[in-house]
């Protein structure tokens, strides 16, 4: 049932044809008329129209805002403009703002010399603007597509705006170049969308976008950022292969079918992205932050080791000079890592804390992790560090807390120092060493559980030293337990450590029992015994003199290879047979306990860096 009191259409901003104004629709025609006349194009008696248009001139700047246009005269239209010597339609600046044309409407090969806006318009049939070449901006603000719209190899050489267009049926873009800043913003593509061998030389967004059919993005290239935030992909299988000068902007963007993205890019901001199924992401050169992602099925991330193909010839990639050709994940914050699985990439500076379930997380092929510096240098001396896989956490933390006599030096990090981080020094971003030894403790189990034990050692190591810092989560007696493992033998994981203890271990026993071990000389044996007069049985006693302090010079060849067999006995808790001093004895006695421990320990260490 109608409305009692139809609410009338709001007038058009400029003066209007009016042509079929009723009490329904007081406004009429929004035709703009055509100059000289009180009719738009549409509404011309056939006389006026063909004087109008025969007044035209190749390039003319035209006004047809509002003017519904039917087939035929659309191509009256472009028969006035039609220039011999480019052998095309040739415009100035028009404007087609809310223009309607029913039926097929054709620019095929047009020419556009100045701005071309088509904003609102609607286009009830396809709209076929192959080949054509805008020179000035092309605007497409809220235009309606009901059929096909077809940009096939379109030049335009300013800004292009497609902004909240609704695409009803196909719209393709086959190597399209698009020289300014191109945007798609709440675009709605209702059919398939096909940008194949497109070509963004100004930055390009597709922010908020919506594409409800399949989406080409084969053999894109964007010489500058590339944005994705917000957009929706409900039946995309592949994306890509797509290189990209500078950024692609994936973040808040959802896939909602499984997915392969396969991207060139120096970097790639997926903070917030939702897979709602599996996805595959085959990248190159790229920085990818994966802040507060949302997967709810297994995502993989992986280097891919050599340049994309594209209609069987490697992709041109020389939009990315100078860039490293490894994939490095910047952040996996917020992230359900259990079902994210990351192959042959680099984690030197990934930020993981508050990442859920890491202890799940899957790390497949070579996999790099941020190492320590080769050595810090401080007032006093020279600190040497052991190599090994670190978080960036630990640097973080340990580089807020570094002793550096000029704080000035963070702004331009040495490799021979703690990494800053993005953080640093904001205390309140940089983790605890207790919340550290967490994630230690997490992806050791991810490395145990993928059979990659020597890795696991190395994330041992990371959480007994952030343990051994930790002032306020480990009691002081813990602690002190810890430094003493960490001295002796880098908690059972360095193995020249312990031999190193153990052979200073066993030089200071030798040197004690050479000087106060050995007696002077081996004691005797005196025999004596008693014979009964009548003959019988007789009774003998052995007496052993004490050994005496040795005195005169104690540090003989002789006395040495003794002192060595009572220290090598020692160790594997032997006794040595030999005789000693009383103070001899207490220096066996504690080599028998000390280095038969700091063995065990060397042992140890090598055994957790070859098994497997």
């Amino acid at each position: 049932m109608a409305h009692p009191n139809p609410v009338p259409p709001p007038p058009s901003a400029w003066q209007c044809c009016g042509h079929g104004a009723d009490a329904e629709d007081p406004v009429g025609c929004r035709g703009v008329p055509v100059p000289g006349n009180g009719a738009c194009l549409a509404h011309l008696t056939e006389i006026d129209r063909d004087t109008y248009l025969d007044g035209l001139a190749p390039g003319t700047d035209i006004d047809h805002r509002g003017t519904p246009f039917t087939e035929p005269l659309l191509e009256a239209l472009l028969r006035a403009l039609h220039d011999p010597t480019i052998g095309k339609p040739h415009f100035g600046a028009s404007a087609f703002q809310e223009a309607q044309f029913y039926g097929d409407a054709s620019f095929r090969e047009a020419q556009f010399s100045g701005t071309a806006s088509f904003h609102r318009a609607e286009f009830f049939g396809d709209a076929d603007f192959v080949e054509a070449r805008f020179l000035g901006d092309a605007g497409f603000h809220r235009a309606q597509f009901s059929g096909d719209a077809l940009f096939d190899e379109v030049q335009i050489s300013d800004d292009a705006e497609f902004d909240e267009v609704q695409f009803s049926g196909e719209a393709r873009f086959y190597v399209a170049q698009f020289s300014g800043y191109t945007s798609y913003n709440a675009a709605r593509f209702s059919g398939d969308a096909r940008f194949y061998m497109a070509r963004f030389t100004g930055e390009a967004s597709f922010r908020m976008t919506h594409f409800s059919g399949d989406v080409w993005f084969y053999g894109a290239q964007f010489s500058h950022n590339a944005g994705f935030s917000g957009t929706r992909f409900a039946a995309m299988p592949h994306f890509g292969p797509v290189l990209c000068a500078r950024e692609v902007d994936l973040s808040g963007a959802v896939f909602e079918v499984p997915v392969t993205l396969e991207i060139a890019a120096r970097r790639i901001w997926c903070a917030r992205t939702r897979w709602e199924s599996t996805a595959a992401l085959r990248l190159r050169y790229a920085l990818v932050d994966l802040s507060d992602a949302v997967l709810s099925s297994p995502v993989a991330v992986t280097t891919h080791p050599a340049p994309f193909e594209v209609m069987d010839t490697v992709a041109d990639e020389s939009l990315l000079e100078g860039a490293g050709s490894g994939v490095r994940v910047t952040s996996v914050r917020g992230v359900d890592a259990m079902h994210l699985v990351l192959t042959d990439v680099d984690l030197s500076d990934c930020l993981f804390s508050g990442a859920f379930h890491l202890d799940q997380l899957r790390l497949e092929g070579r996999c790099v992790f941020a190492l320590t510096p080769t050595s810090l240098q401080r007032p006093i001396r020279l600190s040497r560090w052991t190599r090994r896989r670190t978080l960036a956490e630990e640097h973080h933390w340990r580089a807020r807390n570094a002793d550096q006599p000029d704080p000035a030096s963070y702004e331009d990090p040495s490799p021979r120092h703690w990494r800053i981080g993005p953080h640093h020094p904001d205390p309140h971003f940089t983790p605890d060493p207790e919340d550290v030894a967490a994630l230690y403790r997490q992806l050791r189990k991810a490395f145990e559980d993928g059979k990659n034990e020597p890795g696991a050692a190395d994330f041992y190591y990371g959480e007994m030293e952030m343990r051994r810092h930790d002032r306020t989560g480990t009691p002081p007696s813990e602690r002190f337990l810890l430094w003493g493992y960490w001295l002796l033998s880098g908690y059972g994981l360095r193995a020249l450590r312990a031999l190193g203890w153990l052979a200073a271990a066993m030089l200071v026993t030798i040197v004690l029992l050479m000087g106060f071990g050995l007696p002077n000389d081996s004691p005797k044996q005196n025999v004596a015994g008693t014979v009964p007069p009548g003959g019988g049985k007789v009774t003998f006693e052995i007496n052993k003199t004490d050994p005496q302090n040795p005195t005169g010079d104690r540090f003989t060849g002789k006395r040495f290879e003794k002192s060595l067999n009572v220290t090598l006995n020692s160790v594997v808790f032997r006794s040595s047979g030999q005789d000693l001093t009383t103070s001899g004895t207490y220096i066996e006695m504690a080599s028998r306990v000390a280095e038969p421990v700091l063995l065990g320990l060397a042992v140890l260490a090598v055994r957790n860096r070859v098994k497997r």
